[in-house]
């Protein structure tokens, strides 16, 4: 059985940080592309960073430069460094992954509530 688990929101200031982590199991994670999701209230959940196999980096421009997404294939696990952030990046984030494409499997996600 697969399950991805997050971890790692929470309360952040605007201008904070976050790390957030997804542990996998039940896959081959390092044959996986792997990657966040983020939905606010009222709004469509929309991508936030993909990693593939070969560790090749993609971004929205909402969070280019603020956000870098990670992976240790070692220990089964994603990552997601939120610098500056904004009261806009309030939002549940998600970590899915694929083998081909994201979204064969999701987490429950984690909260980031960004406010002062």
């Amino acid at each position: 059985q697969v399950h991805l688990v997050e971890s790692g929101g929470g309360l952040v200031q605007p201008g904070g940080s976050l790390r957030l982590s997804c542990a996998a199991s039940g896959i081959r994670f390092s044959n996986y592309v792997m990657g966040w999701y983020r939905q606010a209230p009222g709004k469509e959940r929309e991508l936030v960073a993909r990693i593939t196999t070969t560790r090749f980096t993609n971004y929205p421009d909402s969070v280019k430069g603020r956000f870098t997404i990670s992976r240790d294939n070692a220990k089964n696990t994603l990552y997601l460094q939120m610098n500056s952030l904004k009261p806009e990046d309030t939002a549940v984030y998600f970590c899915t992954a694929g083998l081909i494409t994201l979204g064969d499997y999701w987490g429950q996600g984690t909260q980031v509530t960004v406010s002062s």
